[in-house]
Formats: C-alpha cells, sequence, structure tokens
C-alpha cells in the first residue's frame, strides 16, 4: 500500500481499527452509515479498499473518538451493532488473482491495470473472517436481519393504461373469447461453486463460511420453495451437484428437469425445471455453441430449448416455447455473443412454429452478459440489428471505455454454421426464399433480381422474427435509480433477462418486432427487483440470506389463445 495516494494510506491507518481478530469495531455512536458507502466511493478507488495484511500493529484510534479516556469511559458494547455503524475489511487470505482463469485474467488487468500477487491459500483452510452486515432500516427491508423484502408489482390491465400496484387487487380476468392458462417463471443463476472458488477476488466482501456450498445450496433451494415458480430456467447448474442433489431435491418438489452441460472442462451447465402438475414436456432441444469446425465458436456455452404442453384450460395442441442459456461473458467478444445468440434464435424457430404456421408463445431466459440498452439487448427487443460499423468491444455494453474496438466482420458468422441473417436455420429460409420467389416471380418477373441484389447488400443487418419483450424495465420509474441482478465486488449491472413474446393487448409490453404468433403472453406481475444501495445494506451478494451473486428473476404470466 506504500505506492497509494497518501490520504488513502491514512485511511488504512486511522480509519481502520483491530478489535480481538474479529476485523470489526462496532460503536454506539452517532455515526450513521458504514464506512464503506455502497456506490459513492472516489474513482481512484479499487474496491473494497486494498488494506494491508499486517495493519494491526500501526492502527490508532479515529480523531473522532476524542481522548483515550474518554472513549474508555463510554458507554459502548458489541451487541448494539443494529443501530451503529460498522468497519468492514476485506480479508487478504482469499485466493490469489493470478491463479485465474485466462478470461477472468484479461478482465482484472484491463480494470486494474495491475494486480499484486497474494499468497495462495485453500479456501476450505481460510480462517473465517467475521464481519456484519447492517440493514439500515429493517421496518423498510423485512424483519430478519439481513434481509432485503422484494415485493410483488401487479399489471392492471384498465383501458389502454398500464398501473403497476404491490397488491393483487386489480381486475385481471379475461374476456370469454379467450382461453387462459395463468403460470410463473423464473430465472436464476445459482453461481456455480466451482466457478465461485475460481473467481474468489469477486468475494472479498463476504464472510468466508457464507461461500461454502453446504451453506449455500440450503439458502438456495429455500428460495426456489418459497417463490414456488412453475418453470426454473437455472444457470451456472455445477453438474455433479446437479446429480448428487439438486436434480432429486427438485424432483422432491414436483418438478421435472433437464440438464445441458457447458462442453469444455467447466463443470456447469443449464436446467429446466417444470411442474409436472402444471406442464407436460413435448421435447427438450440442448444447443452446444462451440463448433470444432469454425474458429469463431471455440466457446463452450450452451442453451436448452424446450416445447412444453399445458395441463389445463387450454387447447390440445397449445404449447410453450422455454429457452434458457448463459452466454459468453468476455466483454471484447461481442462477435461470438451475437453468434451465439443466433444459434439459440434459430433453434427456438426450428422448435417453436405450430400447425397453423404461426410460432406459439415463447419465454428466453438467461445471464446474456449483455447490459440493457446494448446493441445485443436492442437486437433481442426490436427484432433487428445494423452491426456495419460496430466494434465487437460494444456489443454487449459491459465496459464503459471498451477495449475491443475491432470491428465486425460481415458477415459475423461464416456460411458453413447453417444459420441465416435471420437467425434461422438455412434449409428452413431457402425453402421459405423459394416459396416467396415464385410467388414474386409470378406476380413481377421484372424486379425479381434487383431485389435479391439489394438483399445481398443487406447483409449486415441481423433480423429474428419475434416479437418479444422484457418483464422488467431496468430503471425504477420514481427515481430513474438503475434496477440491478448481479451484484459483487466488482460490479453491480443487469444481465439476466426474461423476455417473452408479447399478445397483442398487453399493455406491460414494449414495442418488438413483427407479430407472428397465435395468441402471446400477458404479463401479470413480476418480483421486484433491488437497487445496488439496496444490496450494500445487507453486504452484496452473496450474503447470510442470498447465496448467489445474482437476484433470481420471477414473473407470473396469462396464456392467451384466440
Amino acid at each position: 500500500h506504500s505506492m497509494l495516494p497518501r490520504h488513502v494510506q491514512r485511511l488504512g491507518r486511522d480509519w481502520i481499527t483491530h478489535w480481538n481478530g474479529s476485523q470489526i469495531l462496532t460503536l454506539n455512536s452517532p455515526v450513521s452509515s458504514c464506512m464503506r458507502w455502497a456506490g459513492h466511493y472516489p474513482p481512484w478507488v479499487s474496491f473494497p479498499l486494498p488494506i494491508s495484511a499486517d495493519f494491526s500493529a500501526n492502527w490508532r484510534f479515529p480523531p473522532f473518538f476524542g481522548p483515550w479516556r474518554q472513549f474508555q469511559n463510554s458507554n459502548w458494547h458489541l451487541d448494539s451493532y443494529t443501530q451503529s455503524c460498522c468497519f468492514h475489511l476485506p480479508t487478504p487470505s482469499m485466493k490469489s488473482e493470478g491463479e485465474e482463469p485466462l478470461t477472468k485474467k484479461r478482465r482484472l488487468s484491463a480494470q486494474d491495470g495491475t494486480s499484486a500477487p497474494e499468497q495462495e491459500t485453500n479456501l476450505s483452510n481460510q480462517k473465517e473472517v467475521s464481519c456484519l452486515s447492517v440493514a439500515k432500516n429493517e421496518e423498510k427491508h423485512g424483519s430478519k436481519k439481513g434481509t432485503i423484502k422484494r415485493h410483488w408489482e401487479y399489471f392492471c390491465q384498465r383501458s389502454k393504461t398500464m398501473k403497476i400496484a404491490k397488491n393483487k387487487g386489480c381486475d385481471q380476468s379475461s374476456t370469454g373469447s379467450e382461453a387462459t392458462f395463468d403460470f410463473t417463471v423464473m430465472s436464476y443463476n445459482i453461481l456455480s461453486q466451482n466457478l465461485l472458488e475460481d473467481n474468489s477476488h469477486l468475494y472479498k466482501h463476504c464472510r468466508q463460511r457464507l461461500l461454502f456450498w453446504t451453506y449455500r445450496f440450503p439458502n438456495i433451494l429455500q428460495e426456489i420453495k418459497e417463490l414456488d415458480a412453475d418453470v426454473l430456467c437455472l444457470q451456472e447448474v455445477q453438474e455433479d451437484h446437479y446429480r448428487t442433489e439438486i436434480k432429486s431435491s427438485l424432483e422432491s418438489l414436483g418438478y421435472h428437469c433437464e440438464y445441458k452441460m457447458r462442453t469444455g472442462r467447466k463443470p456447469d451447465g443449464c436446467a429446466i425445471c417444470f411442474k409436472t402438475s402444471k406442464f407436460s414436456l413435448i421435447s427438450s432441444n440442448p444447443v452446444e455453441f462451440f463448433r470444432r469446425d469454425i474458429p469463431l465458436l471455440d466457446r463452450d456455452n450452451v442453451g436448452l430449448v424446450l416445447l412444453l404442453q399445458p395441463r389445463f384450460h387450454c387447447k390440445a395442441n397449445a404449447a410453450i416455447c422455454i429457452a434458457n442459456t448463459h452466454l459468453l461473458y468476455n466483454p471484447r467478444r461481442g462477435d461470438i455473443k451475437l453468434t451465439q445468440l443466433a444459434m439459440l434464435l434459430a433453434e427456438i424457430a426450428s422448435v417453436a412454429p405450430q400447425k397453423d404456421g404461426f410460432f406459439c408463445p415463447i419465454i428466453i431466459c438467461g445471464d446474456f452478459n449483455s447490459v440493457p440498452g446494448s446493441p445485443l439487448y436492442r437486437f433481442i427487443k426490436e427484432g433487428k440489428l445494423n452491426y456495419e460499423g460496430l466494434a465487437i468491444g460494444k456489443v454487449s455494453g459491459q465496459e464503459q471505455f471498451p477495449r475491443g474496438q475491432r470491428i465486425l466482420s460481415i458477415p459475423i458468422w461464416p456460411k458453413k454454421l447453417g444459420i441465416s441473417q435471420n437467425c434461422v436455420y438455412e434449409i428452413k429460409q431457402q425453402q421459405k426464399e423459394e416459396n416467396a420467389g415464385e410467388k414474386l416471380e409470378a406476380a413481377n418477373p421484372d424486379n425479381t433480381q434487383e431485389i435479391v441484389l439489394a438483399s445481398e447488400k443487406l447483409s449486415s443487418k441481423l433480423r429474428h422474427h419475434f416479437k418479444l419483450s422484457s418483464v422488467y424495465s431496468h430503471y425504477f420509474p420514481e427515481t430513474g435509480v438503475p434496477e440491478v441482478t448481479t451484484c459483487h465486488s466488482r460490479s453491480a449491472v443487469t444481465v439476466d433477462y426474461i423476455f417473452y413474446s408479447a399478445a397483442n393487448d398487453d399493455t406491460a409490453a414494449q414495442p418488438g418486432a413483427e407479430d407472428s404468433f397465435c395468441g402471446g403472453l400477458k404479463l401479470l406481475g413480476r418480483l421486484a427487483l433491488l437497487t445496488e444501495k439496496d444490496l450494500w445494506t445487507v453486504n452484496g451478494l452473496p450474503n447470510e440470506n442470498n447465496s448467489s451473486d445474482h437476484l433470481p428473476l420471477l414473473a407470473e404470466f396469462r396464456l392467451i389463445e384466440r
């Protein structure tokens, strides 16, 4: 820390105390907040503040404590921490950043410039560091210490306006001409234990006993039980944990589970689980994004697409397509992200068509490693993207100052992938074009060649044929503060989404692509997200009660068939 600015060194020397090895001192004092303010630290600080592992010999009380005698006689006690300030110290004993996977090394080197090597230790042998997380307003955030209460937001459909209510007190009944089926869907990145241990620098703010799988899994399972979704889309599901306990635990709750493991060395994958009392399985379609013969597709991410049939109140041929994925993290490889997304959309386009030629309603869940408003996000929502001149580092919007400056090639992926710029498999695209060409030639034979040439010139335009809306609006309407779906030591941002094909009269939906659906989905409600400030009142994620670094997303839908 000798290279830090002098005022930062004084922070570590003057404002940090060491009391009985607990690394926390809490005082019954008028200080109103924690020494580490959530989201309000200066740009030159690497968060959490770097502190020497051997600072205990140099500490002294901060000036505001007054003379030692006065402090010694003051009325203070440790058990009053819920009304006092807390000094939170990062533990220096976490696993070295030098031992991280290559992709994470690249990420850190650009964010921090350099990273000081730390002594490598095994996670299971580390000393537990005592730290306290205090909710500033327990009455507001929930009655249980260290928890934040998330409320349901219900959408009331009246005339052509949308109203958000915290109580399900509005009329959500459908007209007599519609057959309805209500169900809930959760998307949840549960944080693979293997990835947690490989990237322990992201969890320096956590008490280490909270990071063990034996502590985390019961919490995650309890969360799933309490939210009681009809469909679960889970990411970062570690294969050995899935095989030994996750699958059997979910089956005991009435779920049928489908799982797709990543194709490389990382032993996690995606799972879709649905309640057999609500749905039956029509088909399960895994998607592998790795292609040995295509250098661009050298990453082991996967997706999973299920076609489900509702059991009640619907026509015999009713179906819902549920997709789940976890796209590549690397902020500088937007070309890979877009190609992976196109492969998922192509699989959905092959699974979702019905006999009448329309798509069945579609829900796409996952961790897309892209932020709201980014080109990749807009492509999903708007159904089109002109990527000509777009730098690969700007595709996902993860970095404020992107380092990937190479421009996307046209086309992004080679023809031998077998997926068109409309994100459908080439065979089906060719059949469509042949049928359209025959009709066009019969109607106007002179202009056919001009239209074909025009389509070739527009090869930098990606399209898909789904009308998709996002369940969440990504900003709180009253304040404009961003919603957050993941929060750890390095960032707090939205990367997780639930997209759905909205019915024409769904006033909660945002404008999307062309309407090629028979009926659709109406968003009835959603479990509200939180701000970064909210999450740091319970010491970020994971914490004592929330055992992933992501929040679960949860929405209630109504299936509408005309």
